[in-house]
């Protein structure tokens, strides 16, 4: 798969919303909870971060919902198939890209 990568103009950019989706508990196994310890404690208050305001290419407004892209650097997104219209730009993203500095870092 060859793919193209598109430098967005400040200047001609659309607004979009962009929904970062990120693991629902901070533990593997929620339903293996010490004692005391209930479900709404394990919640990660980053599950979901929404980015207003975000730019995209002009062309994208065009594209049918449910389009996908890769946006540099951030990770994979599908417009949204029941909120997405061409007055209103929204994004979900459905898979993060691996972070492989992180990982030298960390050694």
């Amino acid at each position: 798969m060859q793919g193209t990568i598109h430098w967005v103009s400040a200047v001609h950019a659309l607004d979009c919303e962009l929904r970062l989706y990120d693991k629902l508990f901070t533990v593997a196994n929620p339903d293996d909870l010490p004692e005391g310890q209930e479900l709404t404690d394990v919640l990660n208050p980053n599950s979901l971060i929404v980015v207003p305001g975000a730019k995209i290419e002009p062309s994208v407004a065009g594209d049918p919902t449910g389009t996908r892209y890769q946006f540099e650097r951030t990770g994979y997104f599908m417009s949204d198939p029941n909120e997405n219209r061409s007055d209103r730009l929204v994004f979900n993203r459905t898979v993060t890209l691996r972070d492989t500095w992180a990982k030298i870092k960390d050694r």
